[in-house]
């Protein structure tokens, strides 16, 4: 996929062409792996382009993702593709309400033969974690996610052990069904980087669905030549933390992220927002616009990076009054609003 942005000039006074590849950096070779590894996950999950750019940024900015859809919609599928293309540990949590705290994070184990006590360590203990259907678990398992997905540790029987590096947690939610379900607190959905929104496919990606499912069962479905272990994603992120962040570009991120907490701006917006969002948005946002202009390719950001990210990154951080809520008004197109209002530059 290709920036449509304008020429533009940086910082350092470089011209940056229309495909914002122009007098920038080639892309490291780890760089061209982590292109075409995305490419190839692309063509085994047809119309979710926009997923599968989501899950490559949050894994190359270390965050944690909220996938929130339908069912059938290949949530799971997506998850488990990425998974069989990273030489990391996988696991897969299915949610049920008689799910316990000790399920996710581990749990101390008497050993007769020693007299003692051995931690045996939970699903949790992987790089990659898929939490499916995270709302129907009850709040105690919901909370055990926080100290994991916040400080890359677990806490059992009085001792902190750490989580393995890279670790990333993908939670999926289903939008249509709420009965047996434990809505996800706003301390809960801080922690997650992005809360991505799945929706039906097409006419013409869903005949191409079929046919891929079909080869696919014929053994001949497209399958991942390029795989990254933990090593490589470590160093991809050590590299996505080095994109270029131009001054002007950290302070419209903070504007977007103040605009929702005072007025001058967009009064009509903030007059629609009972919980502005937090400084983690605005740290959420920088490190995925990063992960995004590398994932392009560049290595450097620009305001379309921040644009696409933004309803993503910000809308599960604030909560809209319950007036605007009656009016129709939703988080997500708050943030849509913001973005036609506040100018980039």
């Amino acid at each position: 996929m290709r920036e449509t942005s304008t020429t533009s000039t940086m910082a350092n006074g470089t011209m940056k062409g229309a495909d914002g590849r122009g007098g920038g950096a080639a892309p490291s070779s780890l760089g061209a792996t982590v292109g075409r590894f995305s490419r190839e996950m692309t063509d085994g999950l047809i119309g979710h382009e926009t997923l599968v750019e989501a899950l490559m940024i949050g894994l190359l900015a270390g965050g944690h993702l909220l996938v929130e859809g339908p069912p059938g919609l290949a949530k799971t599928r997506a998850v488990k593709r990425l998974a069989s293309g990273l030489d990391v540990g996988f696991s897969r949590i299915q949610c049920t309400p008689d799910l316990m705290p000790a399920d996710l994070t581990g749990t101390q184990v008497f050993r007769p033969e020693n007299n003692t006590f051995e931690f045996k360590e939970g699903p949790l203990f992987h790089s990659l974690v898929l939490v499916d259907e995270v709302n129907r678990a009850p709040p105690k398992v919901q909370s055990a996610l926080l100290e994991a997905m916040g400080e890359g540790q677990v806490t059992a029987g009085g001792t902190t052990h750490p989580l393995p590096r890279p670790f990333m947690v993908v939670a999926t939610q289903n939008s249509i069904e709420h009965e047996g379900t434990f809505p996800l607190p706003e301390a809960q959905l801080d922690r997650f980087m992005m809360h991505v929104l799945v929706g039906f496919p097409g006419a013409e990606a869903e005949r191409a669905i079929i046919d891929l499912v079909e080869s696919e069962r014929g053994g001949q479905g497209p399958t991942l030549s390029h795989s990254l272990d933990p090593k490589g994603i470590v160093a991809a992120q050590a590299e996505v933390s080095s994109v270029h962040l131009s001054p002007a570009l950290k302070d419209y991120i903070v504007r977007l992220v103040i605009a929702t907490r005072e007025g001058e701006v967009a009064p009509e917006i903030r007059a629609a927002i009972e919980h502005p969002v937090s400084p983690r948005g605005s740290l959420s946002l920088a490190v995925a616009s990063k992960a995004r202009a590398y994932l392009h390719g560049r290595d450097y950001a620009l305001p379309e990076d921040v644009a696409a990210l933004a309803p993503d990154i910000l809308s599960h951080r604030l909560v809209p009054t319950w007036r605007a809520v009656a009016d129709g008004e939703t988080a997500r197109g708050l943030v849509l609003r913001l973005l036609d209002i506040v100018a980039p530059l």
